[in-house]
């Protein structure tokens, strides 16, 4: 087979498998020419083949985009993944045991870090948050701790109020409480909204994060059937909440973890809609809000909320640092009880931290540390799709995030994850399994890949032996 068929060949597999979708921009020529190593002639060839064939189109000024479909052509059935059909009964969750364990191991040596939660470190741009740091050491050599109590430093927070503002949403200054990264953000809410005993609907499949949160307080979960594509099903939790009691809904409506999608703006009102009828307050995690692949910033639950009642939580652990672990809550009505709770749990967030990345947001080119991190992000998402595809065994399905840095895999049936996770271990390749983002076995047969680390040899080597170690428990 010549070059250029070879690489019509990859292309095609790739739009066909969903992999790359209808109207979605593809790599340049000089990209593929240089990530491929082939001459731009040839890459030139190929793109001319495929255009021929109806796969993609050109258009001026722009690119080549994969051609869209055809009313009534859909991606093959047997390529989709299904919305899940988790049970309506409230469960107690016993899943931080397994997650600690699990991080654990990400720690090892040499490890492949697929299983990690966090991003690669290598894209923060520590050097300069630390030359920040060490200044605000050096300017203030006496601290006065009550500079540090809650809500937090007002550099900091006129800085967060100012990025949401760039980014389409105007929030009160006076509403934000700096915290312990965004995990203590969504605890400090839940502990606001809710009480032991309560039920809380979330996501199925969802963060553990959330989980470990219900489970930190004694409260029971209903998970709620959820689309990987289209998000959490209103209809679902409408019916459970007409049926039972609901404390809090805990929602990721922009590039869930571990589904990756974005909830479209008419879904997300239309969640928002439904809680205002109830009145029942929603915990929202806006942790991956930044790493959009898309054109612009997605809007927020928060946007759509008009009495108060989305507790928004993020982060800069996930787009900025994860070392100074500097998080914040827009509480919404229950601003008050936050800030009180945020003193009886943990007194104060250091100002160190928080002074160090608002003097960067201030002083540096904080969106165009983001615009490389999304363009690494989105381009590592289809190599890493595109080669669970080819080297996992058949049946196997992907997620098709539209932002973040994780992968949701979905293993021919019945793959046991938990033992791909304990061979995978011993191989020195981490994978994040199922089991940790449910209260049931619902998704045992499903696994977490993070896939924010530069793609090198070592990481297609770890998929390709992944394949066979999955091929081994068929």
């Amino acid at each position: 087979m010549k070059l250029y068929e070879k690489l019509v060949s990859d292309i095609e597999q790739l739009v066909t498998k969903g992999v790359l979708l209808p109207g979605e921009r593809i790599p340049s020529v000089r990209q593929t020419s240089q990530q491929h190593k082939l001459s731009i002639t040839t890459v030139l060839r190929a793109y001319v083949k495929l255009e021929s064939m109806g796969v993609i189109e050109s258009r001026p000024q722009s690119g080549y985009f994969v051609r869209p479909r055809a009313d009534g052509d859909a991606q093959p059935a047997d390529l989709c993944m299904q919305a899940s059909q988790p049970s309506t009964v409230p469960a107690e969750v016993h899943v931080s045991r397994l997650v600690l364990s699990t991080l654990r191991s990400i720690g090892l040596h040499d490890a492949i870090p697929l299983g990690s939660p966090y991003p690669d470190p290598s894209l923060f741009p520590w050097e300069r948050i630390n030359q920040y740091a060490g200044a605000v050491a050096r300017r203030n050599r006496e601290w006065n701790m009550t500079d540090d109590l809650p809500p937090g430093n007002p550099q900091l927070i006129r800085e967060i109020a100012r990025r949401y503002m760039e980014n389409g949403l105007a929030v009160d200054p006076d509403e934000i409480i700096v915290t312990v990264g965004a995990t203590e953000a969504i605890n400090l809410c839940l502990q606001a909204v809710a009480r032991p005993g309560d039920t809380i609907a979330v996501e199925s499949p969802t963060f553990y994060a959330m989980l470990m949160a219900v489970e930190r307080l004694g409260m029971k979960v209903v998970e709620i059937s959820t689309d990987p594509y289209d998000g959490i099903s209103i209809e679902a939790l409408a019916d459970i909440m007409a049926r039972q009691p609901i404390a809090a809904v805990m929602v990721m409506p922009n590039f869930q973890n571990p589904l990756g999608f974005q909830m479209s703006d008419q879904r997300k009102r239309a969640l928002y809609q439904l809680l205002e009828q109830h009145d029942v307050p929603a915990i929202e995690n806006g942790v991956y809000n930044e790493l959009y692949y898309g054109d612009a910033h997605p809007s927020s639950l928060k946007s759509y909320d008009r009495k108060g009642l989305v507790l928004h939580c993020s982060s800069f652990s996930k787009s900025l640092s994860s070392a100074q672990r500097v998080g914040w809550a827009l509480a919404g009505r229950y601003r008050g009880k936050v800030e009180e709770l945020k003193f009886l749990n943990t007194l104060a967030t250091s100002s160190f931290p928080q002074l160090a990345i608002a003097e960067y947001l201030q002083n540096d080119g904080y969106e165009q540390h983001l615009r490389r991190t999304r363009k690494a992000y989105a381009q590592q998402a289809r190599i890493m799709a595109a080669a669970v595809l080819r080297f996992f065994p058949a049946g196997t399905k992907v997620s098709q995030p539209q932002g973040g840095y994780v992968l949701w895999v979905e293993l021919p049936g019945n793959v046991d994850s938990m033992q791909l996770y304990r061979r995978a271990l011993e191989c020195k390749i981490t994978v994040g399994p199922g089991r940790m983002f449910s209260v049931s076995q619902a998704y045992k047969h499903c696994i977490r890949l993070n896939y924010s680390y530069p793609w090198s040899v070592e990481v297609e080597q770890a998929i390709i032996l992944l394949g066979k170690l999955i091929t081994e428990f068929l």
